[in-house]
């Protein structure tokens, strides 16, 4: 809030102006380009900058580092997380008798936010990484809402705390789901709730992995949950619950370190192998994934099938694999039952 009010306060301002005096959309779309263009370095960390009408639809390009993206405006973002939150505020707002604005505390003893919103962090739709919005509100004279100004921002690309989150002793205990059912001869396999959110998930424990220091992680997908080990504290292990995994605001809690130049698995591999994972968990075999590991250091991926069969593969191996192969070993442990 302290990096991002002040400057996005002094567009909001200027933006609502250009609104409320064009009425040509075309023309108001120039202008509003050219002053977000102008500004967009006023905004530290920003990755993309744009305009949107009270309905959440775009009225202007977005604005990135790289220069303008035209075909942005008309982009209904309405059902977008940022937006949803921003437009419940709004409507809320107008039907309130106490106040017009959305208010935040005070940014120090003389500052108070207002008409300001910083959004829960949500998975990009496009680039499916853990991201941030700020919305500023953008009014008339007489306080009439006209619309929003909004900044996204990697989560990736913020200044972050640099203490890791120490997790609390207690006992904590995860179930399979009710969709795990025996019969003479097998194990059948129905979707668990990680497997119903699996690209969250993965975007999540990806971003944890190639920016936040994590060098180990299982994932048990029958019980949605991940025991992860963080470089900064590596003789203690923390356990994500489901709730953890589908939060891209977990990983704030661990601070950004940069990938390990000796780590034997590459950075741009591990979504790779975390896409290879899924696909194997959901193999319509009656013997499924049960859990799955990478170990950045050991250049390892872990594999338990619901056979009690595990395996340990150079993460070369498992990504050259075709895994086809992988129901014929399924299949042929199964003629052994």
């Amino acid at each position: 809030m302290e990096l991002f009010y002040g400057p996005m306060q002094k567009i909001g301002l200027s933006c609502s102006q250009k609104i409320s005096h064009l009425d040509n959309t075309i023309a108001c779309r120039s202008e509003l380009d050219e002053l977000l263009a102008k500004y967009f370095n006023t905004i530290p960390h920003c990755k993309y900058l744009y305009v949107l009408n009270r309905e959440g639809l775009q009225v202007s390009s977005s604005i990135t580092r790289e220069g303008l993206i035209l075909e942005h405006c008309g982009r209904d973002r309405s059902d977008r997380p940022y937006m949803r939150e921003a437009l419940s505020v709004a409507a809320y707002l107008d039907t309130s008798r106490e106040t017009r604005y959305q208010q935040w505390p005070n940014l120090d003893e003389t500052t108070q936010a207002i008409d300001f919103l910083l959004c829960d962090a949500y998975i990009s739709q496009h680039a499916l990484r853990p991201s941030i919005t700020a919305i500023f509100f953008l009014r008339d004279h007489e306080g009439k809402l006209l619309g929003f100004l909004g900044a996204d921002f990697a989560l990736r690309d913020l200044p972050q705390n640099d203490v890791v989150y120490q997790e609390e002793r207690r006992a904590r205990h995860f179930f399979a789901g009710t969709g795990l059912t025996h019969t003479n001869t097998q194990l059948e396999h129905y979707n668990s709730r990680l497997d119903e959110n699996f690209i969250t998930v993965m975007s999540v424990l990806e971003e944890l992995i190639q920016f936040h220091g994590v060098f180990h992680m299982k994932l048990h997908f029958a019980s949605s949950q991940a025991i992860i080990w963080q470089m900064d504290d590596p003789f203690r292990y923390r356990i994500l619950s489901l709730s953890d995994l589908l939060d891209p605001d977990t990983c704030l809690a661990y601070p950004i370190r940069i990938y390990p130049k000796n780590a034997i698995i590459n950075r741009d591999e591990v979504r790779d192998i975390l896409d290879c994972l899924g696909r194997l968990r959901m193999s319509k075999n009656s013997i499924y994934l049960r859990s799955g590991s990478i170990n950045i250091y050991n250049g390892t991926v872990g594999l338990s099938f619901s056979s009690d069969g595990s395996h340990y593969i150079p993460h070369e191996q498992f990504l050259k694999t075709d895994l086809t192969l992988w129901d014929n070993t399924i299949n042929t442990v199964m003629n052994r039952l």
